[in-house]
Formats: C-alpha cells, structure tokens, sequence
C-alpha cells in the first residue's frame, strides 16, 4: 500500500458507523480497530481491562486539552501520570495506544478521539459519518430488539456520551465539520457507497498531499 494509511471514523448511533469501518479494513486489507483498542491499551498501559471497559468513551470533568499534551510524552512510571485522576489515566493509555498503532500498520479506526490522537500524523483522513434519523432509529431497533422508544433514548444518550467524551478530551467539537476532513450522511449513498466515497476522498487527498511536497522540495531546490 506504499505509505501507511489511517482513517479515524467518528459516527452517530445508528449511522452504521462500525460496518462502515469494518467494510474499509476489508476493502484495504486492513484492520478495524474500535473496542480492540482497549486490549492494546490495557498490555501496553498495564490498566485493568475491565476499567478500562467500564470507561470506554466516558466523559469526565473538564481540564483536559492541555494536561493531555504536557504529559502524552512522560512514560507511565513517573509521578505527574501516577497522580492522575483513573479517567485521565485511561484516556492518556488509549491515546498512547492509538499514537503506537499509527506507528507500526494502517487500520481503520473507529471512535475515541482518534482523530484528535493523531493529529498533523501523515496518511491520517478523518471523517465523521452521520445518517438521517429514520435510518439510524432503524438501525438501533433491528440491532438491539427493541421498541422505536427505546431505539430513540438509545440513540440520544449514546450521542451525548460521545459528545461530551470527544469535547472534552480534544480541542474541537464532535460533529462538527470543521474537526474532520470528510463529513458524510450514509443514508444518501447507502453503506457501500459511503465506504467508496471515503475511499476515492482519501486517495484525492493522497495526491494532493504529494503534489504539495514536490512542490515544496523544487521549491526548496530553487532557493539552494
């Protein structure tokens, strides 16, 4: 696949978001990462699984931008990560986690603020995938069995819950789409269709970035 390639995929309840993400890893030969991250974080980081489970895309109080990035690069045996707070422990162990994942293979990955975690990372397109509300309620009621208001109290806390997980933890807004590259409604292509559009988005923006480098490095030569 030449460089690596890593799209980060934030997603409403119900939009099909995981399929999505899975279909991609299929398409690319890939790994899908969601849930699975947690039991990389747990080895790497030493937390217990289970809390980490128990915290997984949990909001918690608010000071976070800047206590992330001052300690993201001190090593889990010094004192400023000792003294943290558990949520902050177990989202500086997925952030660390999803940073070494970028480093070693691409994958697909869904969720966690990933797209937050590997900012300005070469070959990393994140997208945010949203679906009309008829779709997603459908979705959750096959999915879970349950009744249209319970798909529907469903859908909305589990959207609040990532919400205030994602603003909290990075500088930007869930949703919002000045935070990723590509913002997408899958019930407009349907899911394949959706997993094309992600893929011709992210190999124009492979082009473009390359086209910008060579630019740069003859622009580099003239200046010598």
């Amino acid at each position: 696949m030449g460089e690596k390639l890593i799209i980060t995929l934030g997603r409403q309840t119900g939009s099909g978001g995981r399929r999505i993400g899975e279909m991609l890893a299929e398409r690319l030969g890939v790994k899908c990462y969601g849930k699975e991250l947690l039991d990389r974080a747990s080895k790497e980081s030493g937390l217990c699984k289970e809390l980490l489970e128990h915290n997984d895309e949990k909001p918690t109080s608010s000071f976070l931008y800047s206590l992330v990035m001052d300690t993201y690069s001190l090593g889990y045996s010094s004192s400023p990560y000792v003294d943290m707070p558990i949520n902050q422990k177990i989202f500086l162990a997925q952030f660390d986690s999803i940073r070494n994942l970028a480093k070693s293979e691409s994958c697909i990955i869904v969720g966690r603020c990933a797209d937050y975690a590997l900012a300005g990372v070469p070959g990393v397109v994140s997208v945010f995938v949203s679906a009309d509300e008829e779709d997603r309620l459908a979705r959750i009621e096959k999915k879970n069995g349950v009744s249209p208001d319970k798909a529907r109290e469903i859908m909305l806390k589990t959207d609040k819950r990532r919400s205030s997980y994602y603003n909290y933890y990075s500088n930007k807004r869930w949703g919002d789409s000045r935070s990723y590259d590509l913002c997408i409604n899958s019930s407009r292509l349907g899911l394949e269709g959706t997993v094309d559009m992600i893929l011709t988005f992210a190999e124009k923006e492979k082009c473009v970035r390359a086209s910008k480098q060579s630019d740069e490095g003859n622009r580099m030569k003239t200046i010598e």
